[in-house]
């Protein structure tokens, strides 16, 4: 069952990687630029945010090759392996990335603000990718934990 989803998921990684491309080439750099070109009192933003802008991109495409490789374990069966335990802990890291950068944006956001909107979509933001990324924690423990139960019983047979 899980080899059917494979492919597809294949495909939708790849068209996704495709888009992320031309977000971080295109579109995030040229809708900043225009956003600071509309608001002179922002320009000083417009490098900081591109490259935050990016940099999450960047993150997310790093998930998704790690992704991408722990597919192919999984199709050659080899997920219960070291190697693939090494690979869930770059998308732990990419995550982790992502995090210590939304949150210092959240608290510099909090600490200028003087409406609770943009603060209370932020720590949103921060408690998701929180969650999420102490949930691959766990995800990559149970990883682990299989791992060596399957070195155990190959031992054994």
């Amino acid at each position: 069952m899980h080899r059917a989803a494979v492919v597809p998921l294949r495909i939708f990684l790849v068209v996704l990687f495709g888009i992320l491309v031309v977000f971080e080439t295109l579109s995030l750099p040229g809708g900043i630029a225009y956003q600071t070109a509309q608001n002179p009192n922002d320009a000083p933003l417009r490098w900081p945010l591109t490259a935050i802008a990016v940099f999450w991109v960047v993150c997310v495409q790093v998930v998704l090759v790690c992704t991408w490789k722990l597919l192919g374990m999984v199709s050659k069966d080899r997920i219960f392996t070291r190697a693939a335990l090494r690979w869930v802990d770059v998308i732990i890291g990419a995550v982790a990335a992502g995090w210590l950068v939304l949150a210092s944006i959240a608290i510099w956001v909090v600490l200028q603000a003087d409406d609770p909107g943009m603060p209370m979509v932020l720590f949103l933001l921060t408690v998701g990718v929180a969650v999420f990324g102490l949930l691959l924690v766990v995800m990559r423990a149970l990883l682990q934990q299989a791992t060596t139960l399957r070195s155990d019983l190959e031992a054994v047979i």
